[in-house]
């Protein structure tokens, strides 16, 4: 759930794996994550759209905008649309997207959410000031955790004054909900840790293990499976792939330059995700009209949130 870097694992070589593990997706990542019906409604586009609506954004950047998933759904917003992201064959994908609905190529690029100057348009581009918002969404999973600053500061640098971002996550307490191997280790690793035994002689180390292995069978260590590449390249479950806690990030966004910072959930499920087989269509709709960026419930009901800020 959680990977740490090692000594060999720097946030470059991450982003090099990240880039590897997303280059085979550029033509069909849209498709298999906003249109297939096996996927859940791309609910958080709405979510979007209410709120740069309600701050009326002339211009909007994309940090990490993949094949402008994001961007090409918002082109009824009326706002200039940006956007840069990590990987070429995204790029270029975004890039024909966008060119299909009038939008200038220039007005997307490769760069780095760790890097301030990928936040403003290469030179020879029309975009050099700073936007009226900015969002990123799919992109905090695959940051290291000392990272995260960062890259709040980096959006807080690429917006004026009273500018809005809008920053995505997947949401760490959602395990205490799922009953598989994210909640044992979220319980036993982030919320106890347990199983660092600090302080426990041999024999309460012995035990505490044995403890633990009982502790660990009243879960599905097998869910959810892993997620693999499909021509040769690392998949989501075999890069960096974080969750964060809404409560720790709220404050970092805070921290980091911006206030009125609200927590806006997505992604409901109505019952733990394993129960989904036995009743599909029940699940998907009763999921659906759980649907409430506000529900209290989404701390754990809910497996993703918007990070939603105004800069100071």
């Amino acid at each position: 759930m959680k990977k740490k870097l090692s000594g060999n694992n720097s946030p470059r070589r991450v982003e090099k794996q990240v880039a590897h593990c997303y280059s085979t997706w550029g033509k069909t990542y849209f498709k298999d994550y906003y249109r297939s019906p096996k996927a859940y409604p791309p609910v958080h586009v709405s979510l979007v759209e209410r709120e740069l609506k309600s701050h009326a954004a002339a211009n909007v950047l994309d940090a990490g905008c993949g094949p402008a998933s994001m961007l090409r759904l918002l082109r009824f917003l009326g706002a200039e649309r940006y956007g840069f992201d990590l990987t070429p064959e995204m790029v270029q994908e975004a890039k024909s997207v966008l060119a299909g609905q009038g939008v200038d190529p220039s007005q997307v690029w490769e760069g780095s959410v760790l890097e301030a100057g990928s936040y403003k348009q290469p030179v020879g581009g029309k975009r050099s000031r700073t936007f009226d918002a900015a969002v990123c969404f799919g992109v905090l999973p695959h940051i290291a955790e000392e990272s995260d600053p960062v890259v709040f500061a980096n959006l807080r640098r690429s917006v004026r004054k009273g500018g809005m971002v809008l920053v995505e996550a997947r949401n760490e307490l959602f395990s205490l909900f799922t009953s598989n191997r994210y909640t044992y280790e979220f319980i036993t690793g982030t919320l106890a840790k347990a199983t660092s035994m600090s302080g426990a002689s041999t024999s309460e180390k012995k035990a505490l293990r044995k403890a633990l292995d009982e502790y660990q069978k009243l879960f599905r260590m097998d869910l959810p499976p892993v997620r693999k590449g499909k021509a040769g390249e690392p998949g989501y479950d075999e890069v960096l792939s974080r969750v964060h806690n809404p409560f720790v990030a709220r404050k970092q966004l805070q921290e980091a330059g911006f206030r009125d910072v609200r927590v806006l959930f997505y992604h409901y499920h109505c019952l733990p995700p394993m129960m989904e087989a036995a009743a599909p269509r029940f699940y998907r709709r009763r999921s659906l009209a759980m649907e409430n960026p506000e529900d209290w419930r989404g701390h754990f009901m809910a497996s993703a949130f918007v990070l939603s800020g105004i800069a100071c």
